[in-house]
């Protein structure tokens, strides 16, 4: 049946029709009224107008009536009055419908239907009067008058007050608390019982609104929503995802496109709501059916929320052993309880500490009492030991707590991870810290180690690895011993260690390490030098001369030792207290770090020294000796050592610490790579971010020295002259390359300090050093060494000078050419050198390639022809350049195929001084993109990079899931299992190493390219991205990436990206960086509002919200468990905070901070200095957690009379 659709105008309907019959093609749509049906206004109209002749009927009958009143003189006053005012009333009404009387062409009156449902209320009030005043019941004359009355007096107390006066409102009193016809199982009624309330009580609330607790907490109550399944065969199964599936059947997709249609028709404009739209569709809401769904949708809501939990306690039965899945079963009880009550920071918005306190503990004690059923289901578990500890935490107190850590080391003492655990819940435990404890508590560890690995405790085998964790442990523990400021302990503790495992004697070397540790103590407590000190001859030596008769002692007049003038310590006494003590502090930190030893030649003892705490007692240290009898860890030993006293060490020799966040506290580890003067090669040298010995001082202090000075320089040089001749030859090369690039450290400071004196004199003594280095016979011949002193000679301005020591170095290598990974190294850095240097490359390529330093030696190196210096600057042929071009390609083709061999081969993984295949990419991949971008352009140089980092950085995935699954494969032979993971690990950072230096050099020359070329910043961002993502702790890629980013107006990128890396990874350093990011951009807007007049443009957008902004990535740092013990992280934020003019919430971090590395002695200094009133107090809490303090405040104060 065809709808017919009445016109806008009715009297125009037919015409409007015919028009459009007859022309399609016009469109007067906007003339229909489309909602307006003919059959409802037809009906409609017939019945206004038999309305209409009934009223005009009564009308005449009520007219003849009157007539006949008037003609007998009978009415009264009241009805002369109302017949009076309806005359009047019906005049007006023949007026106002009398105006459209013509237009209709008849005399009758238009009647409209808004008059007539007027007229019928107004006769639905007359059949119905009721009184004008109010009456009690009982003062009802006759029970059949109306028991209501209308009350047409406005009461003008109701919009003042809310609600009606509690006098007119009926009270009754209600028998029992119960309701006839629910089911007392399952439905309850609440009575609110208004009389117990007190008159001062509190008042009832109003309705919550969208913003409150109550509502936000019912948002999040509700769970995803149940779906059915797409298909049709389970359609009775429901989905628990999170989200609703688009549905894709033809069916739906029609039946919803008619819906669509018929509701357009109705509501053409969107502008009616559901109940209206089916009012004009001439149907009703279905309210019961509604209120059945919302029902079954709430059940449905209650079983997906009890769902997830039922699938983990099935799951935990079938696998009871599985420890992944307790782990996640106790971290879901936390998004269970945000959904119950609200999440945490919905508590904390109205403060509701009671409440929140109150179901925290709960799930607290629910996340225990299924940790503790996972532990006793598993007791063999360390994992959820770790993690049922960790929330007993929260619960219990310190003594139970600390109990309980103890038990459980004792049942695992073999499990190294368990006593990191163990010993940073020590360190970090702020109650029960205290410096002796944690110290005992390091030698109870590495004691207990040492039994485990020679086989005394027969209950517990060895692990694999042991000896690797074992020194792990113990460099942790120097560095403890520093940051609390016991560094004499720190350096006797290594020099012992360098003793212990260096000169052993043959006659102790089949005892347990604790007969060893016996033997050792009277060689300690003799009083003889010891490694490091002038005349020190080796435990070794001591015990083959204690069995002939014991030493001879050396006269005074052969030691050059030069007494050092005594300076006076407070040097401006017009500073403020706390400076002053400050300045000491850090400068006797700088000059004691060395312990304390009675001179015999001097005639002086023990009682002599004036600071007790810088001596040291064998008690302290002798637990925490360890033996190793591999010699890769001897050798990392001594560069822990070296790097511990300031010296640049290879990381991969060296090895990465477990936890690096707990020694991040050098602000120069978020500025490295900033010396724009040189952007290919400032990254030589990486910051690790660890302070060196000696450097205790604020975070913004700096250091009064470069290097060690002259005490320091010569404790180093007396270590390694009597370390060196016990060493094999590859071992010593690689103590000559840390001391010599200890020198460049050196110069570059001195560079960048601006002083052109004192860079004189330090060149000048690195340079008689560096050369008495490379007279040395095993030295003449190392590349390395020669790379290192022609860069230094650079760095000095040298320039002729660097390239005759770079001619003569590559003439070393002699026709070697691209198969030698040193030589290629040595040329990579001087092709770098003269880009820096020379013209700059416009366009991606030189103008003149043939006349280029650069290219020229590129080039003799891939030809393998000798590299003279003056003929270095000599033109060469573009046939040449197209031949090292092949011998590239060709090269690095090669080395690629091989590369996933060496994995496979140990032997040659155990020659030290063979390095493993893998480092020639590093030089040989530099100098190919270099080549490329110097001949070609950029994209070229890009190619090469991309090429070889795909190829290793996918090798390094493959190798890094190998190792996860030989750990949980159990191998026969732990001997050789150990072997060959050390020899595994070794080549996995290697690589890792080679794949990071290359993602750096590749960064590097992106952005030289960028800063001599006008070109857009894509493809520097898109490799930074790239290597980002896949070495996410690199500290160069991340400040070049806030370099590039803060080019920019809109931080929406950066911050994306920042959030994408820190969310899937753990490391503190992308969190570091992502504050210093935020800093620095706040910084800027902060100058230019500055800078500008009142109403003049800004050279930049401003941006409001970035305090709150940092502070709320400093809060999320912190919350992390790396980040919580990051030293560098507090000290940053409470700077922060002072700067920004929040002194009280710093004060508030500080104590914080407090809580969890109460062992950081550099906090309190930037305390003293962030707030100098509470000196005494901060004095005092670093003496009752035994941290050093090396200037006690009495002492200061007759400093200060004096």
């Amino acid at each position: 049946m065809r709808q017919t659709i009445m016109a806008l105008f009715p009297a125009f309907a037919e015409v409007a029709t015919n028009e459009v019959e007859d022309s399609p093609k016009v469109e007067l749509d906007w003339l229909n009224n489309k909602s307006f049906q003919t059959g409802d206004a037809l009906s409609l109209h017939n019945r206004f107008i038999n309305k209409g002749i009934e009223r005009q009927d009564e009308k005449d009958s009520r007219e003849v009536s009157s007539a006949e009143d008037e003609d007998g003189q009978v009415p009264p006053k009241k009805k002369k009055k109302k017949s009076e005012k309806k005359r009047k009333k019906k005049k007006k009404h023949k007026k106002r419908s009398g105006k459209y009387s013509n237009s209709s062409g008849s005399d009758s009156e238009t009647i409209y239907p808004s008059d007539l449902k007027k007229e019928q209320e107004a006769d639905r009030t007359e059949a119905a009067p009721l009184d004008s005043r109010f009456c009690w019941l009982d003062d009802l004359q006759s029970p059949t008058r109306q028991s209501f009355c209308v009350d047409r007096k406005p009461d003008r107390a109701n919009w003042t007050y809310k609600s009606l006066y509690k006098g007119d409102v009926a009270r009754y009193k209600r028998k029992g608390r119960s309701s006839l016809g629910l089911d007392a199982c399952r439905q309850e009624i609440s009575w609110e019982d208004l009389t117990k309330k007190q008159r001062g009580g509190d008042k009832k609330k109003g309705a919550d609104r969208y913003f409150s607790t109550v509502s936000r907490q019912l948002l999040r109550s509700v769970p995803p929503l149940p779906t059915l399944s797409a298909n049709p065969d389970c359609r009775n199964v429901i989905s628990t995802s999170s989200f609703l599936t688009l549905c894709g059947n033809e069916e739906e997709a029609k039946g919803q496109t008619g819906d669509r249609s018929q509701m357009s028709l109705v509501n053409p404009l969107g502008v009616y709501d559901s109940s209206t739209a089916l009012w004009l569709q001439g149907k009703g809401k279905q309210d019961e059916k509604e209120h059945q769904t919302q029902d079954v949708q709430t059940d449905q809501n209650t079983v997906v929320l009890a769902g997830r939990t039922e699938e983990f306690n099935r799951r935990l039965r079938e696998q009871p052993d599985n420890i992944q899945l307790w782990i996640e079963f106790i971290k879901y009880q936390d998004e269970l309880s945000a959904t119950a009550f609200g999440g945490e920071e919905e508590h904390k918005a109205n403060n509701p500490a009671e409440h929140h306190k109150s179901s925290y503990r709960a799930v607290l004690e629910k996340k225990l009492s299924i940790a503790e059923r996972a532990v006793a289901t598993n007791p063999g578990c360390i994992a959820l030991q770790l993690e049922r500890l960790k929330i007993c935490q929260e619960l219990w107190e310190s003594s139970a707590l600390a109990k309980e850590w103890k038990k459980l080391v004792f049942l695992h003492p073999n499990s190294a991870p368990l006593w990191r655990e163990y010993l940073l819940f020590t360190q970090s435990y702020f109650s029960t810290f205290t410096v002796s404890k944690v110290n005992s508590a390091y030698g109870k560890c590495l004691s207990t180690l040492s039994a485990v690995r020679d086989g005394s405790m027969v209950s517990h085998p060895a692990l694999p690895g042991v000896e690797e964790d074992m020194l792990d442990i113990f460099t942790q523990q120097c560095h403890f011993l520093r940051q609390a400021g016991h560094s004499e302990k720190a350096i006797s503790l290594f020099q012992a260690m360098l003793d212990f495992t260096f000169f052993k004697p043959d006659s102790v070397q089949k005892l347990s390490t604790k007969q060893q540790v016996e033997f050792f103590e009277p060689f300690w407590d003799s009083g003889e030098a010891r490694v490091g000190e002038l005349g020190a001859r080796g435990w070794k030596a001591w015990m083959l001369q204690q069995e002939r008769g014991g030493w001879l002692q050396p006269n005074a007049e052969d030691e050059d030792e030069e007494e050092e003038e005594d300076e006076e310590e407070v040097k401006d006494r017009s500073q403020p207290r706390w400076a002053v003590w400050l300045d000491v502090e850090s400068s006797r930190e700088a000059s004691h770090w060395l312990p304390w030893r009675p001179d015999k030649s001097k005639g002086q003892s023990e009682e002599d020294c004036e600071d007790p705490e810088r001596q040291v007692l064998f008690d302290d240290i002798g637990p925490s000796l360890i033996c190793l009898s591999s010699p890769d860890l001897q050798l990392r030993l001594l560069l822990h050592f070296l790097s511990f006293l300031g010296l640049p060490v290879d990381s991969v020799l060296s090895g990465e610490p477990s936890q690096p966040g707990l020694m991040l506290e050098n602000l120069s580890f978020l500025t490295q790579g900033n010396d724009l003067q040189r952007p290919l090669t400032s990254h030589d040298l990486p910051d690790l971010g660890v302070n060196s010995i000696g450097h205790m001082t604020t975070l913004q202090g700096i250091r009064k020295l470069v290097g060690l000075g002259k005490q320091g320089e010569r404790f180093v040089t007396n270590v390694l002259n009597m370390v060196q001749p016990v060493l094999p030859a590859h071992h010593r090369a690689a103590l000559s390359l840390s001391l010599v690039q200890y020198e460049k450290l050196k110069v570059l400071q001195s560079v960048h300090s601006g002083n052109k004196k004192r860079l004189r004199l330090q060149g000048k003594r690195s340079k008689r050093i560096m050369k008495r280095l490379l007279k040395e016979p095993d030295n003449r011949s190392s590349l390395v060494l020669w790379r290192e002193y022609a860069h230094l000679e650079w760095l000095l301005g040298n320039l002729d000078e660097a390239r005759k020591v770079f001619s003569t170095a590559a003439a070393l290598g002699g026709s070697k050419g691209l198969s030698c990974s040193h030589l290629c190294e040595l040329c990579l850095l001087w092709a770098q050198l003269e880009v820096e240097d020379g013209p700059n490359v416009h366009g991606g390529g030189l103008r003149d390639v043939t006349a280029s330093s650069a290219v020229s030696v590129l080039t003799r190196l891939a030809e393998g022809t000798s590299l003279v210096f003056p003929s270095s600057s000599q033109s060469i042929s573009p046939v040449s350049i197209l031949k090292a071009r092949k011998s590239y390609e060709q090269a690095v083709t090669a080395n690629l195929l091989t590369l996933d061999q060496n994995p496979h081969n140990p032997q040659a993984t155990r020659k030290g001084h063979e390095d493993l295949q893998v480092q020639q990419f590093r030089g040989l991949v530099g100098c190919y993109a270099l080549f490329q971008y110097l001949t070609m352009d950029i994209h070229a140089a890009n190619t090469v990079y991309s090429q070889a980092r795909d190829r290793m950085e996918g090798l390094h995935s493959k190798l890094t899931l190998d190792s996860k699954c030989e750990k949980e494969t159990n191998l026969s032979s732990r001997e050789a299992a150990a072997d060959s993971s050390h020899t595994f690990r070794y080549y996995v950072n290697r690589l890792a190493s080679e794949c990071e230096a290359l993602a750096i050099q590749q960064v590097a020359l992106h952005r030289y390219h960028n800063n001599t070329n006008v070109c857009p910043l894509a493809s520097l961002r898109e490799a930074l991205t790239a290597a980002l993502s896949t070495w996410p702790s690199s500290a160069p890629l991340w400040s070049i990436y806030v370099q590039m980013e803060n080019h920019y107006h809109s931080a929406g990128r950066a911050r994306r990206f920042f959030h994408s890396v820190v969310r899937n990874n753990s490391s503190v350093v992308p969190r570091l960086f992502a504050i210093v990011a935020e800093q620095q951009r706040k910084q800027m807007v902060d100058a230019a509002q500055r800078s500008c007049c009142h109403g003049s443009a800004l050279p930049i957008l401003p941006e409001n919200g970035l305090s709150n902004r940092i502070r709320g990535l400093f809060e999320s740092a912190i919350v992390t468990k790396i980040g919580a013990h990051c030293p560098l992280l507090w000290r940053v934020y409470m700077h922060f905070l002072v700067s920004d003019g929040k002194v009280d919430k710093a004060t508030g971090i500080f104590y914080k901070a407090l809580q969890n590395i109460p062992w950081a002695k550099g906090l309190y200094m930037d305390a003293v200095q962030l707030f100098p009133e509470h000196l005494q107090e901060f004095v005092d809490l670093m003496t009752e957690k035994e941290l050093r303090v090396r200037l006690p405040l009495e002492e200061l104060d007759i400093l200060l009379e004096d």
